[in-house]
This record gives C-alpha cells, sequence and structure tokens, in this order.
C-alpha cells in the first residue's frame, strides 16, 4: 500500500494495565501428641493434609526432631511443601505457631506485612518447600504456652502470585447483587399476603402457598396437585420440631442457611444437632439444595464425637456425597468413633454400614502418601529452605546452592 504524504490519519490513544496480586488462603494444622512424634529422628516429618490455594495443592511439613542431623534434635523444624505438579510457582507464606494459654501472642513468619528485597518466592517443582530448619528451640517449646494437653496448633497462609492484564473499559454500569431472597424473606417476617398457618407442636408460622410450592415439590402437590386442597388454611405438621421448620422457612424465602444462634440458643454440639434435623427435613420437604448447604456444613463440623451420628443420617437419606467422607473420617479415627454413643447408634441403625467401614479401613491402611506421589531423594524434594538467620538457601538438583537474603 502506497500511502500519500499529503494524507492525514488520526492517531488512537490506548492503555492496558498488569495487575499483580495473590490468591490467598488459610490451613490450620492441629499435632495431636506431640509427644508421641518426637524420636522419628532428623529429615522425618509428620504432614498435614493437602489443601488448595491459587490452584495448587499445599501441604505443612512438622520435623519434630528437626531437619538437619547436624542441629541433634536442638530444634524443631517447619515447612510448607508444593505438593502438586508446577513450575516456577511464586507465593508469599506465613507460618504462625498459635499461643493455646489465650494471651495471644503467637509466634509468627509472615511475608505479608513487610516487602521482601527479591520478591516473593519460586518454587521450582512439586516437592520444592519453603520455611524454617530451626524455626523453634525444642526445650523452649516443650515449656511454652504454644504447647498445651500435649497439642501443637498452627495456622498456614499462602499467597500464590497471578499476574492478568487488562483493557479500557469504555463503559459500565454497575448492577448492585440481587436482594429477591431478602425481599421475599421481608414478606415472611411481616407476615404480608400470608395464606395458609402450620402448626408445628406448640408453635405457629404463617407462610404463603405459591412461594412454598414454587420451592418444594411436595408443598406443590400438597397445595396444587391433583390431590392436592389448595383453600386448605391451615396444616398441621407433627414429625418435625418448631425450630428446625422455622429454618426450613428461612431458607425457602432467602435460599441461605440460618444462622441457628438466631433461631436458637445454639453451641457448637447442638448447631450440629440442629443440621442434621434441618438435613432429615430438607430431604423430606424435596429441598435438594438444602440438603446439600447441611451437608456441606455438616462436613465442616463433624468430630469422632458426631461422625457416626452424621454417617447413619448420610444413609439413611442417600447424601452420595457426605456419606464417603464420613467413612473415610471415621476409618482414619476408628479407635476413638468406636467409643462414641453415634457408634453404638450405627450399629442398631445401620448394621450394614459397619461392613463398608471396615472395607473404608483397609482402603485407608493401603492409601499411599498423597503429598510424595512417588519416591524421590531427600535433595530432590529440597528446593528452599529459611534459615534462623534470615538468609534462605535454594538448592536445585544438581546441588548449587544459592543464599539470598530476606
Amino acid at each position: 500500500m502506497i500511502v500519500s504524504p499529503n494524507e492525514h490519519y488520526i492517531a488512537l490513544d490506548s492503555s492496558s494495565r498488569s495487575i499483580n496480586d495473590t490468591v490467598n488462603g488459610t490451613h490450620h494444622f492441629t499435632i495431636r501428641g506431640y509427644s508421641l512424634a518426637k524420636g522419628m529422628g532428623p529429615g522425618k516429618y509428620v504432614s498435614s493434609d493437602t489443601f488448595n490455594i491459587g490452584g495448587y495443592d499445599w501441604a505443612i511439613y512438622f520435623y519434630p526432631d528437626g531437619k538437619n542431623p547436624e542441629d541433634s534434635s536442638t530444634y524443631v523444624s517447619v515447612f510448607i511443601a508444593l505438593a502438586s505438579e508446577g513450575t516456577d510457582v511464586r507465593a508469599l507464606f506465613e507460618l504462625a505457631l498459635l499461643d493455646q494459654s489465650g494471651k495471644g501472642k503467637h509466634k509468627v513468619h509472615s511475608h505479608f506485612d513487610r516487602a521482601l528485597e527479591s520478591g516473593p518466592y519460586t518454587l521450582k517443582y512439586r516437592g520444592s518447600m519453603w520455611g524454617y530448619k530451626r524455626f523453634f528451640r525444642r526445650a523452649a517449646l516443650e515449656t511454652s504456652d504454644y504447647l498445651k494437653d500435649n497439642c501443637l496448633s498452627m495456622h498456614c497462609t499462602v499467597g500464590v502470585v497471578r499476574t492478568r492484564v487488562e483493557g479500557p473499559k469504555m463503559y459500565s454500569v454497575h448492577v448492585p447483587p440481587s436482594d429477591m431472597g431478602q425481599s421475599l424473606k421481608h414478606l415472611l417476617d411481616a407476615e404480608l399476603g400470608c395464606d395458609v398457618v402450620f402448626q408445628v407442636g406448640k408453635e405457629s408460622f404463617k407462610a404463603h402457598k405459591i412461594v412454598l410450592a414454587a420451592r418444594s415439590p411436595v408443598f406443590k402437590a400438597q397445595f396444587f396437585g391433583l390431590v392436592g386442597n389448595p383453600n386448605s388454611g391451615k396444616v398441621e405438621l407433627k414429625d418435625v420440631e418448631p425450630s428446625i421448620f422455622k429454618a426450613l422457612l428461612h431458607f425457602i424465602y432467602s435460599d441461605e442457611l440460618p444462622d441457628f444462634t438466631e433461631i436458637d440458643d445454639s453451641t457448637p454440639a447442638s448447631s450440629t444437632i440442629m443440621t442434621q434435623h434441618l438435613l432429615a427435613a430438607a430431604d423430606q420437604f424435596g429441598l435438594d439444595r438444602l440438603k446439600l448447604l447441611c451437608e456441606a456444613k455438616l462436613c465442616e463440623e463433624f468430630s469422632t464425637d458426631t461422625v457416626a451420628t452424621t454417617l447413619s443420617l448420610a444413609e439413611q437419606h442417600h447424601c452420595t456425597q457426605l456419606k464417603p467422607i464420613c467413612l473415610k473420617f471415621a476409618a482414619a479415627n476408628l479407635g476413638v468413633v468406636m467409643k462414641s454413643e453415634g457408634f453404638k447408634h450405627l450399629e442398631e441403625s445401620c448394621p450394614s454400614l459397619l461392613l463398608e467401614l471396615l472395607e473404608t479401613v483397609a482402603l485407608v491402611d493401603e492409601k499411599p502418601n498423597l503429598v510424595s506421589g512417588k519416591k524421590r531423594s531427600i535433595s530432590s524434594i529440597f528446593a528452599l529452605d529459611l534459615a534462623a538467620d534470615g538468609v534462605a538457601e535454594s538448592v536445585n538438583p544438581s546441588g548449587r546452592r544459592v543464599r539470598r537474603r530476606t
């Protein structure tokens, strides 16, 4: 194309920006029976479960006898390891050993509250790690407030660095999030236009048939089905507690789990019980999303005292996601779980589950180390240490050592 010098062209300005930020997440790791972990030998560690942050799996390694043999078990070591495939993963880290006296004097090592001279750390490959070889002198740790009832507790925060490019947005209109749930909930709370009353025990609840029918196939059939009665103004329910039905209505109108403390003076233990009853009610009235929300909440809350009861519930109400999680947790803690009251109930109500539990125990015993994946030498899994004097070391597979000041 030949351009005449007399022709004029309009130069268009353009712009873009590179944005660097972090995807942050925290994992809580508790070590019970700390004294039993001692004596493993230098270089041997207790591992947390893997956790995912920023699209990568991570794990915490705690070395009760230290990582280096030359320290003669004088120090404990703590490291955060990249436990999934990845190359040149850049991240910030924070390790916090929790003060269990209630004074809040936690031992914290963090990259988030200061600028790093050389930028974030780069983990080269799976098994690369960052941490402290001399995290704490062991004798001092064992007489400190960090150790209570033979238990240590720590928080690990990982911030995975991500970079993205954004171009200019020529026009934009802010759209607020939907408040439909709040609006419907207001109708329920204010009892505006209610056309049905539920008698639950000694309490009564007003509601709207059309809303109930839209949310629950059971209510739809009851009020507008072939055998339903759309003119019925009062319904008596005998197989659900008032507090559970109130929580059920809260979800139907707001599409959210209720705060059980607002419904009843709930403790963590009673919250679990209410969630179990709410799951049963959700299954009864065909509220699949509420059922899944209850499964997720129970998954977060169950303990060795409650997992057997939750497992029985999952079996009775066909909770396909919750049941295998309960089986794995119970199998991993079988000795303690078998002493619980819930296990006695499980034996009586669902004896067939005992065989599945034994099969899961066998699978847990045969399961290989999830973090290691395959055998690697100590030198191959060590990529980055942060020594007690604040100097980080990076060792590559060829053995070349690079030191950097933090």
